[in-house]
């Protein structure tokens, strides 16, 4: 090529990148995709039923003597006069033999996604049990282990290249943890995603389960997700669990995530006798943060909780009512775990039979007080059907967390002492005035403005606006 031409060469290419720089940079748009128009983040459609819903984590195993779908069947009548409306059962697939933790093994250590542990009972049980809950006006999920199977599902003989492996070429659990009794899938395989979307739409569509709670659903990529729910919701509406707190999977995959964040900052007062300054800003987070139309899941005690970290008396103390309190009237959906409406005070076992006392319930009112509470009134029903939390500033910042709830004209205010020391606050509550009725005493108050209350250590008052 001669220099005249090279010449020309760079010119013309030197066009070509203008020109395709033009076309890159050009910007064109409808009137009704204005960059300045707020945008909804959350894009799934929660179910309807889910708009005022409660939660019941169920530890099948300890749950009774014969640690069976039939005999748990017998406590529905008192979850569901406690006011529960979801019913979320720990793994009910069989458990891996190899390399088991315990006599039992781990519900989280998967044989086969579409087999039932033979412990529980039977498909013909578990089929029994979803109708009848659904019977009972309440909706069942089931929890999904996505990330990692048992060293003995067949899975890893007959599909090697769906797993994950050492820089030595063998299998192994998911990286860094040490879950030595499981192996960490590999989710780049479009063939294991494929298999796995199937089982989780077979319990679905033959059972008619009405969703999942996922765990770990954060080591799993989220596009993987959101066509999962895609691709159940062609199936039926679903509500979906995600273990993990993030808000990338709420905007196609997850109608609610774990709330960690919140019970970090209620155990570090109660527990470890930190300053309100953190459950202060997790409220504030929550605020503005955090997709309005998100669900996010409140708790003082779960399985992984209740295992590694001790108890709920333990983790609160003599604030366990307090936190219960805040757990639910703040934004979320609140969660009991098994064993929590009956006094738990000792960590389940989690590899061996390790049978729940079902002594008398301490806390079975207080929840059934809440969630009546929350079934009725809008301010407290989930998500965008909710009212936002506004802060009520008050003289005792350092103790007491007092905030008000407003959807379609219900209202409440929540007061909290988060001190073992006792006090009287005054609120700035002159947006707030109005006749409310306390919802545990049924004491009348009138708010007029700058209202002084007095609490006990770690009591607490819930404010209902009268009509």
């Amino acid at each position: 090529m001669n220099i005249l031409s090279q010449s020309a060469m760079a010119i013309l290419v030197a066009i070509s990148v203008f020109s395709c720089s033009k076309t890159e940079t050009t910007v064109t748009r409808t009137t009704d995709d204005s960059p300045y128009q707020p945008k909804e983040y959350v894009a799934l459609k929660h179910p309807d039923w889910s708009k005022n819903a409660t939660i019941y984590e169920v530890n099948v195993r300890q749950f009774t003597p014969e640690g069976t779908f039939k005999a748990f069947e017998s406590h529905l009548p008192r979850l569901k006069q406690m006011g529960i409306d979801i019913i979320w059962l720990m793994p009910i697939n069989p458990i891996g033999v190899e390399k088991r933790k315990g006599k039992l093994g781990s519900y989280y250590s998967v044989k086969d996604y579409y087999g039932i542990n033979p412990e529980f009972g039977t498909k013909e049980d578990f089929k029994h049990l979803v109708d009848k809950i659904h019977s009972m006006g309440m909706h069942v999920i089931v929890d999904w282990v996505a990330n990692h199977s048992s060293w003995d599902n067949p899975l890893a003989k007959d599909h090697p290249d769906w797993y994950s492996k050492t820089p030595e070429g063998h299998f192994q659990p998911t990286p860094w943890y040490d879950w030595d009794d499981v192996i960490d899938f590999d989710y780049d395989n479009p063939e294991l995603r494929k298999y796995m979307t199937g089982a989780l739409k077979y319990w679905v569509k033959d059972f008619d389960i009405d969703g999942y709670r996922c765990d770990v659903a954060g080591f799993i990529p989220v596009d993987f997700w959101e066509n999962v729910r895609y691709e159940l919701d062609q199936i039926k509406p679903v509500f979906m669990l995600g273990e993990w707190e993030s808000r990338d999977l709420h905007k196609k995959a997850f109608d609610m995530t774990y709330s960690w964040s919140l019970w970090e900052k209620m155990t570090a007062v109660t527990r470890d006798h930190k300053p309100l300054a953190g459950l202060v800003e997790y409220m504030a987070h929550d605020v503005s943060t955090f997709p309005r139309n998100a669900y996010r899941m409140t708790f003082t005690d779960n399985h992984d909780k209740n295992s590694w970290e001790g108890n709920q008396y333990s983790n609160f103390g003599d604030g366990l009512e307090a936190a219960m309190v805040l757990a639910g009237t703040v934004n979320g959906m609140p969660l009991v775990y098994s064993g929590q409406e009956a006094g738990l005070n000792r960590s389940l076992q989690f590899f061996d039979k390790d049978l729940i006392e079902w002594k008398q319930h301490p806390f079975a009112g207080m929840y059934q007080k809440l969630f009546e509470l929350k079934h009725q009134n809008q301010a407290l029903w989930n998500g965008a059907n909710g009212g936002e939390m506004i802060r009520i500033f008050n003289d005792k910042p350092q103790q007491v967390i007092s905030f008000s709830r407003e959807k379609n004209g219900d209202q409440i205010l929540s007061i909290v002492n988060f001190s073992a020391q006792p006090t009287t606050v005054i609120l700035d509550s002159k947006y707030q005035k109005g006749n409310y009725k306390e919802w545990f005493n049924q004491t009348d108050y009138k708010i007029k403005g700058a209202d002084a209350f007095t609490l006990a250590p770690w009591k607490y008052l819930v404010l209902v606006k009268q009509q």
